[in-house]
């Protein structure tokens, strides 16, 4: 099975909250703010069905990716993401053309707003960090939430603003390793790093640290 590099934003699954009921509001494109999180579902076979089975949903959505929004000081709505080869920085519309399901945006709570240019400015700091492909935390790599995680910590007086859990890939109720999993490491060398600290967008999405609406162009 050959699975591009595109795909490989796809985070650490665990168990996490139930999914969220209950339709949000929606904000127009042009409402984002830098700080605002962009949450995609990218269909992407055995991988993103592997990662749907045993990561939460919220409100129906399984998300696989996360960036952070960025509004430089042209005004332009850019995307702080950690995808494909490194961090970098991507238009928010080419983020939208990935995918026809529809994005959700997290947003900072009013409490918590001054942290935007923190997060912004971590973040920024690190633009070309190669992407994470192996999962593993604290590795000078970056994977999307992984890369999201960090910001919020260190605009959070280095203290985790998300919560990291134990990573899974077996299938629910079961001891084995779902096969798609298996090849994916496989192809790497790696061992498969069943049980090592992680998060992913889903859980981020779902934590209650947010508030959610539905993106609308």
């Amino acid at each position: 099975m050959n699975f591009p590099r595109f795909f490989l934003l796809l985070f650490f699954i665990f168990s996490a909250p139930q999914a969220h009921a209950g339709q949000p509001e929606t904000l127009l494109l042009k409402q984002l703010k830098s700080g605002d999180l962009i949450f995609q579902n990218l269909d992407c076979g055995e991988l993103c069905d592997a990662i749907e089975a045993v990561t939460p949903a919220y409100n129906g959505e399984h998300f696989s990716h996360v960036g952070i929004i960025y509004r430089d000081k042209n005004g332009q709505l850019l995307v702080i993401e950690a995808i494909g080869e490194a961090v970098c920085l991507t238009p928010v519309q080419k983020v939208l053309q990935r995918s026809k399901n529809p994005c959700y945006i997290g947003r900072l709570k009013p409490a918590d707003t001054t942290m935007a240019p923190q997060i912004i400015a971590f973040a920024l700091q690190q633009k070309g960090r190669p992407y994470d492909d192996a999962f593993i935390y604290n590795n000078g790599k970056y994977y999307c939430s992984e890369l999201v995680y960090d910001a919020f910590k260190a605009a959070h007086h280095q203290q985790p603003f998300f919560q990291m859990q134990p990573m899974t890939y077996k299938m629910p109720g079961s001891k084995k390793t779902f096969p798609a999993w298996q090849q994916y490491f496989a192809k790497l060398h790696l061992h498969i790093p069943e049980g090592q600290p992680g998060c992913n967008p889903g859980g981020m999405a779902s934590s209650g640290k947010l508030n959610m609406f539905l993106l609308k162009e």
